[in-house]
């Protein structure tokens, strides 16, 4: 028998010796009762036995209608009833909205996320619209919204905007996918009370939803394998074996000593594979490593889009295959640009509209980045967010389908050459943008049902359609966070040289939250305004002017700012508006900072009404003392601006 034959026989040994011992010595009962419901079991448990269920459920004696929690840290409803495979539930807050014919009722969207264990389909809500009506005023948009709602019933009893909806049953009326919705419009999910269509909309919702609960394959076998499916600090999933949680309450003294021939075989067995590998691992090492470690990562690549595609459903982006990617794409003939992660193509498809095509080329990381921009994407919808039209995940082969955007990168209008006194934008585009893409991110961090954050705003990102408007793009760094704080944690910094955030790598200074996206959001502004970054590297360290202090001591001495291509007293507004702002934002203190709402109030308020920021005190690298004592939570960073992302 030969090494690999030998290994293999003694991981199917191991395997029998776990599943033999199962579950059947475990505390956790087969079924139990909580309030009005009967005939529990996993996933669900008492919150007095946490470790026999990953949902919880408490008030089992106090009320008839216990509460339960679908995730750690979620929303708490009233479990009203189990049938079958699905559990109703109450959402009281948004009963007393509903009674109350509060319009904040449209704020809520019965969307539950998704988690590696476990998901929850939700069976009775139904598709409604939410349309800002700020731009009512202009016929031809109101014309285009009227159409493109046609026999849709239509709610405007809330002020700033209107709910479009169809009863539940009327397939006269056609169903509108989420991704071919007016800029102005939302995508919310909502339960029907009543469909009757008769009296006011806020009679016909109910706080009642039918929730089925589905285990993940990996679950599923983690659970009568005989372990426990946990949830790592990255929201990825890992099963706990038995072994580690075993415990001799309640079991009888063979069951005890079948437990310790077990604990003492098991260890005997891993120790012995432990050796042959680590043997084979000095024979073989780079072959069989980097083997074993590509099919390891693909494979999970693979259940994790699979994952994502049987969660989000109809609400997924288009899947192309690779060879529609080729034909988009005319074989990859007219290509646009060449990034660190791949290559963008442009592309048109079967309609003739034309899209880029980003062909990523890179495995380390890939993976992860490009299931989690797909995944982030698809939750927005707004006119300064770019759209993703659709993605291919094929073997080894991964592309992501954008909108295009014919002008390009910000990046390439505020660094080439030009001549004196000539910018390639004037002043009222460049504010234009500025503004655009404020209201992006002001969207990102308010206006989602789950609050985005981006960790990676520069001007590379930032793309341009016909008209200039901004669309922010690129969302492989960004986190989703649960929280109304937005105090986020994370392994490691993550972001581009010159526009991190200092808290991001020196935790003394705060906790990292959507003010990180407002200070690059600064510091890129301020690129475009002066034309140039804000660091040269190249420039020797006793010549060195860092411009965002040059600006500051103008702005203090209330002198001209001398910037180029300044024509008249309203161009000298937007200009030293942006000045002001970007300040504001990129103050060290994260509490200093503006919100991105209150940043978007600033650049269309009074100049004169705009306060003098305190001094930035975020030095260029070669003069920087303001880091000296603070703690760096990842080792491999010796700057706050160090490039933490490959290029």
């Amino acid at each position: 028998m030969d090494i690999t034959s030998f290994v293999s026989f003694l991981l199917s040994l191991l395997l029998i010796l776990v599943q033999a011992n199962g579950r059947n010595d475990s505390s956790c009962p087969k079924s139990f009762s909580c309030g009005n419901l009967t005939d529990l079991s996993f996933p669900f448990s008492l919150s007095t036995q946490p470790d026999c269920g990953i949902i919880p459920l408490s008030g089992c004696d106090a009320k008839p209608h216990p509460r339960i929690q679908l995730f750690p840290g979620g929303d708490w409803y009233y479990a009203l009833e189990k049938q079958y495979s699905s559990i109703w539930l109450g959402d009281a807050k948004f009963q007393t909205t509903l009674n109350q014919h509060k319009c904040q009722a449209f704020n809520k969207d019965f969307f539950l996320p998704i988690s590696p264990s476990v998901s929850f389909p939700i069976l009775n809500t139904y598709n409604f619209f939410k349309c800002n009506n700020s731009n009512n005023n202009t016929p031809n948009i109101t014309q285009k919204k009227n159409n493109h709602f046609a026999g849709y019933k239509m709610y405007n009893g809330c002020k700033g905007f209107s709910i479009y909806y169809k009863l539940p049953g009327d397939d006269n009326v056609k169903d509108i996918p989420a991704d071919n919705l007016p800029t102005n419009c939302s995508l919310i999910r909502l339960p029907f009370r009543s469909v009757s269509g008769d009296g006011d909309l806020f009679d016909l919702l109910g706080p009642e939803i039918q929730v089925e609960w589905k285990l993940s394959e990996d679950c599923n076998r983690c659970h009568y394998g005989g372990g426990q499916c946990q949830t790592d600090t990255t929201n990825k999933f890992y099963c706990q074996d038995d072994l580690s949680i075993l415990t001799t309450t309640g079991t009888s003294k063979t069951g005890h000593r079948r437990r310790i021939w077990l604990i003492l075989i098991t260890g005997a067995v891993l120790l012995t594979v432990a050796l042959l590998v680590l043997l084979f691992c000095f024979r073989e090492k780079i072959v069989w490593y980097k083997y074993i470690r590509f099919w390891e990562s693909n494979a999970e690549d693979h259940k994790n889009i699979e994952a994502f595609l049987k969660n989000y459903g109809s609400y997924t982006p288009k899947r192309y295959s690779y060879s529609e990617v080729k034909r988009i794409t005319s074989g990859f003939k007219n290509k646009l640009g060449q990034g660190g992660c791949g290559s963008v193509y442009k592309g048109s498809l079967h309609n003739g509209s034309h899209v880029a095509v980003k062909v990523l080329n890179r495995l380390k990381d890939s993976g992860e980045e490009f299931i989690n921009e797909v995944a982030i994407i698809s939750r927005t919808s707004h006119v300064n967010i770019v759209n993703l039209v659709g993605f291919c995940f094929e073997g080894r082969k991964r592309a992501l389908i954008y909108e295009f955007m014919s002008n390009g990168s910000l990046e390439k209008f505020i660094y080439e050459e030009r001549s004196d006194g000539v910018r390639q934008l004037g002043w009222p585009i460049l504010y234009k943008i500025a503004l655009g893409i404020a209201r992006g991110l002001e969207y990102l961090h308010r206006g989602c049902n789950t609050r985005i954050l981006h960790f990676d705003i520069k001007p590379h990102n930032i793309l341009l359609d016909d008209d200039f408007c901004p669309k922010i793009s690129d969302f492989g760094l960004a986190k989703l966070c649960m929280k109304k704080e937005s105090i986020v944690s994370m392994l490691g910094a993550r972001g581009t040289m010159g526009y991190i955030a200092p808290e991001i790598v020196c935790r003394n200074l705060g906790g990292v939250s959507h003010k990180s996206d407002v200070y690059s959001y600064g510091m890129m502004v301020l690129e475009m305004v002066g034309g140039r970054k804000n660091i040269d590297a190249e420039v020797d360290r006793t010549s060195e002017i860092y411009f965002p202090h040059w600006l500051y001591r103008r702005i203090e001495l209330d002198e001209e700012l001398q910037l180029i291509g300044i024509m008249n007293e309203e161009e000298k507004e937007c200009a030293r508006k942006m000045v002001m702002v970007s300040l504001w934002c990129i103050q060290t203190d994260p509490s200093n900072r503006p919100s991105m709402t209150k940043a978007v109030e600033m650049l269309e308020g009074n100049l004169e009404l705009l306060q003098i920021p305190p001094k930035p005190y975020s030095y260029s690298p070669s003069r920087s003392e303001e880091f000296k004592n603070c703690r760096i939570e990842d080792q491999s960073v010796h700057s706050p601006y160090m490039n933490l992302r490959r290029m």
